[in-house]
């Protein structure tokens, strides 16, 4: 299929958040991703593009060796989803991948919340799920 102005190909995975400095430390301090940028977006488009009233958007965009990570947080912010299992409909993870996992695990500071220690699964994969600041899940593979 030949390349046209209107095929899709991928941009960034946004994560919604309530404290944007906070996980933004986490992502930048503890998992090392770079910052590529920084930005205030509002007004009536944005509003109007987002679908809520007033809406602006906080934003910080990160560098995870090329896949764009977007932290935004919301003014007026809406109410907090639980956190969820990985089993449930409409869950979703940010995945990352590292040379060595028991060390990347080793060198997680204590308060990181992880579901288990990394484990090897039936295919062969080492897996570590944990959780950011706000109970986002975060999964890292070994590879």
């Amino acid at each position: 299929m030949p390349d046209t102005d209107t095929d899709l190909r991928a941009h960034h995975v946004g994560i919604t958040v309530s404290d944007l400095e906070e996980s933004l430390e986490f992502y930048r301090d503890v998992l090392g991703l770079s910052v590529l940028d920084r930005f205030t977006v509002s007004g009536d488009a944005f509003a109007t593009g987002v679908g809520v009233d007033g809406a602006t958007g906080t934003f910080a965009h990160l560098d995870a060796d090329g896949a764009r990570i977007e932290l935004i947080e919301y003014d007026p912010d809406g109410p907090s989803c639980t956190a969820e299992s990985v089993n449930q409909t409409g869950a979703k993870h940010v995945g990352f991948a590292v040379a060595d996992l028991e060390a990347f695990h080793d060198d997680l500071p204590e308060a990181v919340e992880t579901l288990s220690e990394p484990q090897t699964t039936a295919s062969d994969t080492s897996i570590l799920f944990l959780r950011d600041p706000e109970g986002n899940l975060i999964e890292v593979i070994e590879g």
